[in-house]
């Protein structure tokens, strides 16, 4: 027997007649009813410095379209549900050909009001963590219905074994003089549209 597994054991042994400690519950908020979320999440969008818009879906094509820069080079995850003309759906592709595209179009799981955060979990829609680093606009598209009130809510809904990017607002840095520098970290500009 290792010294190890003779001192986990006496720990072990000293622990079995020790009474289980109740843990206490973790208090959650409950969203006020006269707050509007969606509008919430919006706002703290912008306060990041990302664009942010709201439309209905029928209204969502020509949205997207609108917010694409003329003569862009889109990449998009393979099983976006929504036509992008001309973009480049992502096969794998490699980082240097990521790079050589200007914007990325995916969907997210879910927004969070409270923080002005974007989760992805990199399901349907919202491609591989590559695709939404690399380029260095992201468009991302949050349903209404999918936006909570605040981080505890959020991960009463996200599966904490799935990868999970939160995003919140364009990628940006400061150095020791407060110099701001963008798109380090990932995208330079984050445009989100709000459906609903």
């Amino acid at each position: 027997m290792s010294a190890r597994d003779e001192i986990l054991g006496r720990v072990r042994s000293a622990l079995a007649d020790a009474p289980d400690v109740p843990t206490a519950a973790v208090s959650r908020r409950t969203a006020d009813p006269s707050v509007d979320i969606v509008a919430l999440f919006c706002e703290r969008v912008a306060d990041y410095r990302a664009a942010v818009e709201r439309c209905s879906a029928t209204d969502l094509p020509a949205r997207l379209r609108a917010g694409l820069p003329e003569a862009a080079r889109v990449v998009v995850p393979a099983d976006l549900d929504l036509e992008v003309p001309g973009a480049v759906p992502d096969d794998g592709l490699s980082a240097g050909a990521l790079d050589a595209l200007d914007v990325v179009v995916t969907r997210a799981r879910l927004g969070i009001a409270e923080t002005g955060t974007i989760v992805l979990d990199h399901g349907p829609g919202q491609g591989r963590r590559a695709i939404t680093l690399v380029p260095d606009h992201h468009v991302c598209i949050v349903d209404a219905g999918q936006v909570v009130a605040d981080v505890p809510d959020a991960f009463d809904v996200l599966d904490a074994s799935r990868p999970l990017t939160w995003i919140s607002g364009p990628s940006a840095t400061s150095d020791i003089e407060l110099d701001r520098v963008e798109g380090v970290h990932g995208p330079r500009r984050l445009h989100v549209i709000v459906v609903g």
